[in-house]
């Protein structure tokens, strides 16, 4: 999530996958895909596979041709990229209506299982995919490559390009901001041009066909196309596959009288996601509801929840709280965040979680979900009167030195403290009590992924008398920037340690690189590696590997350890 102009202001190869045409020919499609040989046909955009069950996965392309045609497009899965074992295959037909995007539902194959897949039309193959099943029985591991917060216009896929070298992961999470809504010249695009990466179209999408567009864009990319080629995705969305600050029934960024309808707006906006995107829609008439649940066998139960779209309530504002003599009303704030009618996940969906939690028997249960759930608060004057800098100095002082704080420093560090961003857990605080209590009184081994931030983050979770529930880890953006961006002048290593020092429940933070996470789970722990890359403003990079945390399981264990 871009931060809001208000929030602004006070925090300053897998080649497979990319090989153009493939020459093997089509196995078991049984079509030609009609009787027009003058018909011209590319795969622009790649292929991918996303929802993977112990049965079946979704399989995706899309078909760019010459005609405006319907377009007939054979698919088959095989055991080997040669194609000489095909397990599943079928028929297909796309058109305008479906931006000539393809999904298929391919089902009759074996759990923890790696195929290969690849489409036909007019004669043409499509490049190649990798994907697999999930395992089912007794698992010995899971391991997911995490992502969030996608900006064409901020640089280079690199993230993805590191990611699509791994050939030890099973599965890709991506926890949203997959696209971006603004205009060519809005959010992160000083050097667009320069990258050639400018935003198409250029104005800020807000129709079915600037959506579909923009995801045109995005997946253009090469190396978001190896990636999807390389590994089958699980994807929710968060606020800019809409519209920033995006909450029920609108948004920060959506000005009904210059836009219309925030409703029709949103519902354009999931068509074009779940066109472009490999999801699997359990309703067609209820295509908001994206959560759902996969099951790792008796080690994970990953549950994708939707904090944006279905259930959230109007985020907060702490310029609403402030009085007539410039006072702030601590009062009112207080009652208002704790609110218990106040709801983050909508009392539908937490009904739904809590079922799945209940007859869930795996070792760890997982939620992958957009916003931060620990707790982040920072010094109020940092926070209401933007005096960052002066108290990022005080925190390093305090974690190196903390003999020579004075007693009125030591005083301005002890002050109240109030959540950084509202447009997270933090400011629902009640809905984010109701998912801890959950998974507490089942006495649940708890992880919660998170993007939304730019940032990477790893924090401890309690609950609101200090009980441990469960850790989570935040994951850092593939390109959109980070707090470096707010403190350009400050040293990012001190940022981080400033961070460190007065959140509490937080054990680490990296404020200024764009990177993703390895999630790696077995039955004795759940593990997390940071990965970063060293530039995304340039074709070349290195790559690191940063903090490594881990938690074990059991009430006992239930907190972050190095």
């Amino acid at each position: 999530m871009t931060q809001s102009n208000s929030r602004r202001k006070f925090i300053r190869n897998f080649s497979l996958g990319t090989v153009a045409v493939s020459t093997l020919p089509l196995a078991a499609c049984g079509s030609d895909s009609g009787p027009n040989t003058n018909v011209q046909v590319s795969y622009a955009h790649g292929v991918a596979s996303g929802d993977p069950l112990a049965d079946r996965v979704i399989l995706w392309t899309r078909v760019t041709s010459s005609s405006s045609d319907d377009v007939e497009v054979g698919w088959s899965v095989a055991e080997d990229s040669a194609f000489t074992k095909v397990v599943s295959s079928g028929v297909v037909t796309t058109g305008a209506a479906k931006d000539y995007t393809v999904k298929v539902d391919a089902t009759g194959l074996a759990p923890n299982r790696s195929y290969y897949y690849r489409f036909r039309a007019h004669e043409v193959d499509s490049p190649v995919g990798r994907t697999k099943t999930l395992p089912t029985g007794s698992v010995t591991q899971a391991r997911f490559a995490v992502f969030s917060c996608s900006n064409y216009p901020a640089g280079y896929f690199n993230v993805y390009a590191e990611a699509a070298k791994l050939d030890d992961v099973d599965v890709a999470l991506h926890l949203g901001d997959y696209i971006y809504e603004y205009a060519a010249s809005g959010y992160a695009s000083a050097d667009a041009a320069a990258m050639g990466r400018t935003s198409q179209p250029a104005n800020e999408i807000i129709t079915l066909s600037d959506y579909r567009r923009r995801y045109q864009q995005y997946r253009s990319d090469a190396d978001l196309q190896a990636v999807h080629a390389r590994l089958p995705f699980i994807t929710v969305w968060d606020d800019h596959e809409l519209t920033n600050d995006t909450w029920r029934e609108g948004a920060e960024n959506h000005d009904p009288a210059t836009e219309g309808l925030f409703l029709a707006r949103k519902q354009m906006a999931i068509q074009a996601y779940h066109e472009w995107m490999p999801t699997r829609v359990a309703d067609a008439s209820k295509p908001d509801r994206i959560y759902r649940s996969f099951d790792f066998g008796n080690l994970l139960s990953l549950h994708m929840l939707d904090t944006r779209v279905i259930g959230r309530d109007k985020q907060l504002a702490y310029a609403g709280y402030v009085n007539a003599d410039k006072s702030f009303n601590t009062a009112g704030f207080t009652t208002d965040v704790a609110n218990p009618q106040r709801q983050l996940m909508g009392a539908e969906q937490v009904t739904w979680l809590q079922g799945q939690m209940s007859k869930s028997t795996a070792t760890w249960q997982m939620l992958g979900q957009q916003v931060l759930m620990a707790r982040m608060n920072l010094p109020a004057p940092m926070v209401l009167a933007g005096a960052y800098t002066t108290y990022l100095a005080l925190a390093v002082k305090a974690r190196n030195n903390p003999g020579s704080l004075t007693a009125a420093e030591q005083a301005q560090l002890n002050g109240p403290t109030v959540p950084y961003n509202l447009d997270a857990w933090d400011g629902y605080q009640a809905a984010r009590e109701t998912v801890l209590n959950m998974a507490k009184a089942m006495n649940k081994n708890l992880v919660v992924l998170a993007g939304d931030t730019h940032n990477a983050w790893a924090s401890d979770l309690t609950d609101l008398n200090g009980n441990a529930v469960g850790v989570e880890f935040g994951v850092p953006s593939v390109s959109s920037p980070g707090f470096e961006s707010y403190f350009p002048t400050v040293d990012p290593t001190l940022v981080a340690a400033g961070m460190e020092q007065l959140i509490g429940p937080l054990v680490y933070a990296e404020t200024a690189s764009r990177g993703f996470t390895v999630v790696t789970v077995t039955p004795t722990e759940t593990r997390a590696e940071y990965r970063y890359v060293s530039t995304i403003k340039s074709k070349t990079y290195t790559a690191t590997t940063g903090k490594v945390l881990r938690t074990l399981p059991g009430a006992a264990h239930r907190k972050l350890i190095a």
